[in-house]
């Protein structure tokens, strides 16, 4: 277990920060998912954006590497 301020501090701010992460890629992975759901291609094309938006948001905080979001991306066109 840490003893100093510092390494405390750290354990507090990345627990912290995987909990932001973890609800980031939760809502990245339900709009993903959304796209294969929807029914009309109103719809579809809704969720294409979305998903494309929080890929993009993503890749730019570095919460997934800019070529895997990329991929993603493609994958989902």
């Amino acid at each position: 277990m840490a003893r100093c301020k510092q390494s405390l501090k750290r354990r507090r701010t990345d627990i912290g920060k995987a909990i932001r992460n973890r609800s980031k890629m939760r809502e990245l992975r339900s709009a993903i998912r959304n796209i294969n759901e929807s029914d009309t291609p109103e719809d579809k094309e809704k969720a294409v954006r979305k998903a494309q938006s929080l890929l993009d948001r993503a890749s730019k905080k570095r919460l997934l590497h800019p070529n895997k979001a990329n991929r993603l991306k493609h994958s989902i066109m």
